[in-house]
């Protein structure tokens, strides 16, 4: 799995890059295929957003979010990409089930 961190109006330190690759690390237990995951840390007066990016075999799947520092908004944007992987495979395997049960019908039919 490759991890890009970049900042907007943040620096992006050594502790802020370690933590979110830390976080990040679980991604790849739900697909077997090298995942590409794209970062973005942001400061917004108050407001601390993290945004990420995930390229897996052509598709891009996208989450943010905010929260009172920027470790918080790193552990929301982790739970809500397991919650997103999880969602894009269980897709692909009840479309593969779909595309089997179909196959079959046209072979009885």
């Amino acid at each position: 799995m490759r991890i890009e961190v970049h900042g907007q109006q943040i620096e992006v330190t050594q502790a802020l890059r370690d933590y979110v690759e830390s976080k990040l690390e679980r991604l790849p237990r739900h697909f077997e295929q090298p995942l590409e995951v794209r970062v973005l840390l942001n400061v917004d007066k108050v407001e601390h957003c993290a945004e990420a990016t995930i390229n897996i075999a052509g598709k891009a799947l996208h989450a943010d979010a905010t929260g009172v520092d920027m470790y918080g908004a790193i552990d929301l944007l982790a739970d809500k990409l397991d919650r997103l992987l999880m969602k894009h495979k269980e897709k692909q395997v009840d479309n593969h089930r779909r595309a089997e049960g179909i196959a079959r019908s046209a072979d009885f039919g």
